[in-house]
C-alpha cells in the first residue's frame, strides 16, 4: 500500500525515523569518559537524518533507487560539533541497518532493509582526515552491540558479513571509476579543491554511487569562498535534489563578548546546550579569540560556521549581502552601465546602477535573460551577437546616461556602440590602469561599508560570488588592483559592479542625475 499521508501540516515520509532508532539501539559513544554508553542523537541530528532519508510519497519497493527525495546531503557545522561520530553512526547503519527502502507496511509506514552487499567509502583528501570518522567508527563497533554483528574490524578496512566492505579512501589513492559503492562519507569537503584532487574524487564517487542507487553525505566546516571547494560547489549548485543543512551564526563584531558568545550558541546548537551538550562555549570562545588575533576569517569559518573569505579579500561576502534589497523599478529609469568582457574561459557581464544608488543586473530578450554570459555555457567562446542584442535592449528600455566599458577583447563592439549610441554615452574605460582602478574599487568598498550608505543591490548570486572571489594585488603607492584567488575563481561581475558604480559617481558629478529639461515650442 502507499504512504498513509500526513497526520500534521508539513509531515513527509522518511526512513530517517527508523534509521535513527536503529542508531540509538546499536551504536555507542566511541571515546571519552562515556566510552561504550549508548550513542544518543540530538534534535539537530534527528532532523538531518529525517531529511536525508526523506522519501517520495509515491515511492515503490520495485523502484527503490528512485524513492529518495534527495540524491545526497550536505551537513555544515563548526569544529567539534560532532560531525565525525554522527558520520560513523551513519556508516554503521549503512553497513547493516535498515537504510534501503523496501516499501510500505500495512499501516502505510515506510519500511527499510539492509544492503545485501554494502560497499562504503570514508573519503577525505588525506589519511589523517579520514581518521576523523574512521577512528570513531572502530570503537563504535567494537565497544557495543555491533561487535557481534561486524566482528572483523581492522585499521585499514572493515569487512561486513556477506561480502560487504568499509574502507577509508583519499584523493591520493583515488577512487576508481566503476566501483559499485553504496554509500560514501565525504569528510571536510571545504578542503577538497581542484588542485588536490578533491573535485575529481567527488565526481568519481558520485558517478559510482549513481550506478547502484547509492547516496553520499558531505560533512564540512564553512569554506573560504575564494577557493571553490567541493563544499562551496555543492552549496551553490542549482540542483534541487541535494539536501543542505547549514546552521550559520549571524555576523557579529568579534570584539563584543556578549554578541560573540550568542553567535557561538547559535552555531553550536544542541552540542552546546546544558545539560547534555559536550561543547564548552567558554573553551570554544577562547580558541576563537586566539585564532582571530591573526586570522579573523578563519575564526569565523571554524567556530561561527560563516562563509568568510580569507586574508587579502577585497570585500567580505556578508558585507555585500547585507545590502541586498531587490526592488521593482519604474518605466525607463535613468541608469549607468558597467561592462566587462572576455573572450574564452571567463565571464562577460553588464551591471546597471540607478543614480540614487541601486545596482542590478539588467535582463534582455523575450525570456528576460540576465546580462551575464559564461563562455563555458556557449561552447567556450562568448556569444557576441547575444551581448550586442542585450546592449541594444538595455539602451532602448532604460535611460542610459553613461556606459563605462572595458575595452580589452571588445574594441570593435565598443566602437560600434559608441557610434550607435553616442561617444558621450559609451565611454572606453580601461580596467588595467592601476590608479583609476584602485580609486574605483575603493569608492565601492567605502559606499558598501559606511554606516549611512544608500547603496543597495539586487542580490545577484553570480555577482556576489565574484565579489567574494576578488583579492587585492598590491601596486606601488599603497594602491591595489583586483585579482582572482585562483584560476577557477571568476571576478568579472565584481569588475562590472565597480565600474558601474564609478560611472554613477561621475554621472552625478556631471549633473546627469537631474531630469532632462524639455524644450518648449513657442508659436509666433
Amino acid at each position: 500500500m502507499p504512504w498513509r499521508g500526513p497526520s500534521y501540516a508539513g509531515e513527509f515520509p522518511s526512513l530517517g525515523w527508523e534509521v535513527g532508532a536503529w542508531i540509538e539501539e546499536n551504536c555507542v559513544i566511541p571515546d571519552g569518559d562515556h566510552l561504550g554508553e549508548p550513542y544518543k542523537l540530538t534534535d539537530e541530528m534527528w532532523t538531518f537524518l529525517v531529511w536525508h532519508y526523506r522519501l517520495k510519497p509515491g515511492a515503490t519497493a520495485e523502484d527503490w533507487a528512485a524513492a529518495w527525495t534527495y540524491r545526497r546531503s550536505q551537513l555544515v557545522r563548526p569544529q567539534k560539533w560532532g560531525k565525525g561520530p554522527l558520520s560513523a553512526a551513519q556508516v554503521c547503519a549503512e553497513a547493516v541497518g535498515p537504510v534501503r527502502f523496501a516499501g510500505w507496511d500495512a499501516a502505510g509506514e515506510p519500511v527499510g532493509q539492509p544492503w545485501a552487499t554494502p560497499w562504503i567509502q570514508i573519503t577525505a583528501t588525506s589519511e589523517d582526515q579520514t581518521d576523523n570518522v574512521y577512528r570513531a567508527l572502530q570503537p563504535m563497533i567494537e565497544e557495543g552491540p555491533l561487535a557481534d554483528v561486524i566482528p572483523d574490524t581492522g585499521i585499514t578496512r572493515i569487512n561486513v558479513p556477506g561480502g560487504g566492505l568499509i574502507e577509508p579512501v583519499t584523493s591520493s589513492k583515488n577512487a576508481r571509476l566503476g566501483q559499485r559503492i553504496t554509500f560514501s562519507v565525504q569528510d571536510e569537503t571545504h578542503c577538497w579543491l581542484q588542485a588536490n584532487g578533491g573535485w575529481s574524487i567527488a565526481a568519481t564517487q558520485r558517478r559510482n554511487l549513481s550506478g547502484v542507487g547509492g547516496r553520499s553525505v558531505e560533512t564540512t566546516n564553512a569554506w573560504d569562498p575564494s577557493e571553490q571547494s567541493v563544499a562551496q560547489r555543492t552549496s551553490e549548485s542549482a540542483a534541487k535534489d541535494i539536501y543542505r543543512d547549514h546552521r550559520m551564526a549571524p555576523p557579529v563584531p568579534l570584539t563584543n563578548r556578549a554578541e560573540r558568545r550568542r553567535a557561538l550558541r547559535i552555531a553550536y546548537g544542541d552540542s552546546a546546550k546544558r545539560p547534555g551538550g559536550w561543547v564548552s562555549i567558554d573553551r570554544i570562545d577562547g580558541e576563537l579569540l586566539e585564532i582571530a588575533e591573526k586570522d579573523e576569517a578563519q575564526a569565523e569559518r571554524f567556530y561561527l560556521n560563516r562563509i568568510v573569505a580569507g586574508t587579502g579579500s577585497w570585500l567580505a561576502r556578508d558585507e555585500w549581502d547585507l545590502l541586498a534589497e531587490p526592488r521593482v523599478l519604474g518605466p525607463k529609469p535613468r541608469i549607468v552601465l558597467g561592462f566587462d568582457g572576455s573572450e574564452t574561459d571567463d565571464w562577460t557581464g553588464l551591471r546597471a546602477e540607478t543614480l540614487d544608488g541601486y545596482q542590478f543586473t539588467p535582463t534582455y530578450g523575450p525570456d528576460a535573460r540576465p546580462c551575464i554570459w559564461n563562455a563555458a555555457e556557449w561552447g567556450g567562446r562568448m556569444p557576441r551577437l547575444e551581448v550586442d542584442a542585450a546592449m541594444d535592449h538595455v539602451m532602448r528600455h532604460y535611460d542610459v546616461v553613461r556606459a563605462y566599458c572595458d575595452v580589452r577583447y571588445w574594441e570593435t563592439e565598443i566602437d560600434t556602440w559608441a557610434a550607435k549610441y553616442g561617444d558621450q554615452k559609451v565611454i572606453r574605460w580601461f580596467t588595467h590602469r592601476d590608479v583609476p582602478m584602485h580609486a574605483a574599487a575603493e569608492r565601492l568598498v567605502t559606499d558598501v561599508k559606511k554606516a549611512d550608505s544608500n547603496f543597495r543591490h539586487d542580490g545577484c548570486q553570480v555577482t556576489g560570488t565574484h565579489v567574494a572571489n576578488a583579492r587585492k594585488a598590491a601596486r606601488p603607492g599603497d594602491r591595489y588592483v583586483l585579482r582572482k584567488a585562483s584560476t577557477a575563481q571568476k571576478i568579472d561581475l565584481a569588475i562590472c559592479s565597480i565600474i558601474a558604480h564609478e560611472a554613477a559617481g561621475d554621472a552625478i558629478a556631471a549633473g546627469l542625475a537631474q531630469p532632462r529639461k524639455r524644450g518648449r515650442i513657442v508659436v509666433m
